[in-house]
């Protein structure tokens, strides 16, 4: 059999898990730029990308300075997601009766909008940071349980008979069956989970806050500055893609061994 022939630099380039939706994006930035000048699109209604551009290399040090508060508010709500959203999961996955009490009212908790309640949040708790950490702790919170119920209910009941058979104790067999089992579906939470905080951290800015980026938003929209606006979004998209990548760095380092994490994979018909 002939041996396949080695990729060339460009191609292994071209291959490469970063460039591709690097390429993607650039793809967008031209026909967003193209759609604009082709509809005469008014600059007032959409900015071109240059001047988007030129919003974020000027006001760079400002954006970046707005951006710690937001930072600061996204991962304190995500890490107290995943601190109360684990361990919910376990009581609603072990235990029918806390299910029919507790998994019905966290779904009724979904559908009140959290726009609607955040300015209680300030009236409760004034204007600092605890407002905004509370609503990037809602958005987060139910994506975190929801997947890990799913990952804990899931686990093989044989495998846990298995465990007990052997004499383990109900620690032993958690950490060895129930856990791993379900770690990937956690993991699959959480990461949902810190996308949504961002966004939860920034309805807190709406709101009641005189920093951070969506302080700097609301600020563009009252001066219909969209050029600053579109800047503040390309700065919250930038956050929540470095976010979600921590999380799946971590993810890779926790569960090395599960499919998903495997580069190569063959399917044979």
């Amino acid at each position: 059999m002939a041996e396949p022939k080695p990729q060339g630099a460009i191609s292994k380039l071209l291959n490469a898990a970063w460039v591709r939706p690097f390429l993607f994006l650039v793809f967008i930035v031209v026909a967003w730029d193209l759609a604009i000048r082709l509809f005469r699109i008014p600059a007032y209604q959409i900015p071109s990308p240059g001047d988007v551009l030129a919003v974020l290399r000027t006001e760079w040090p400002e954006l970046l300075r707005q951006s710690s508060p937001t930072t600061y508010a996204t991962v304190c709500g995500f890490l107290l997601s995943a601190l109360f959203g684990i361990p919910v999961a376990m009581l609603i996955a072990g235990s029918k009766t806390v299910e029919s009490y507790v998994y019905p009212l966290l779904v009724f908790s979904q559908s009140v909008p959290k726009i609607a309640i955040a300015p209680l949040f300030v009236v409760w708790f004034g204007f600092g940071i605890i407002p905004k950490v509370i609503s990037a702790f809602l958005l987060g919170f139910f994506p975190v349980v929801v997947s890990a119920v799913q990952g804990f209910k899931s686990v093989d009941p044989d495998m846990v008979d298995l465990a007990r058979a052997m004499q383990g104790s109900r620690l032993q067999v958690f950490r060895a069956v129930n856990l791993p089992h379900a770690l990937p579906a956690i993991f699959s939470g959480l990461k949902v989970s810190v996308t949504l905080a961002v966004v939860g951290a920034v309805v807190g800015e709406f709101v009641g806050s005189n920093s951070g980026i969506g302080y700097v938003m609301q600020r563009s929209i009252g001066t219909f500055d969209l050029p600053t606006m579109f800047a503040a979004l390309v700065i919250l998209a930038l956050l929540g893609v470095i976010l979600f990548w921590i999380v799946d760095r971590i993810e890779k380092l926790v569960i090395p061994w599960h499919v998903s994490q495997r580069e190569d994979v063959i399917f044979a018909s």
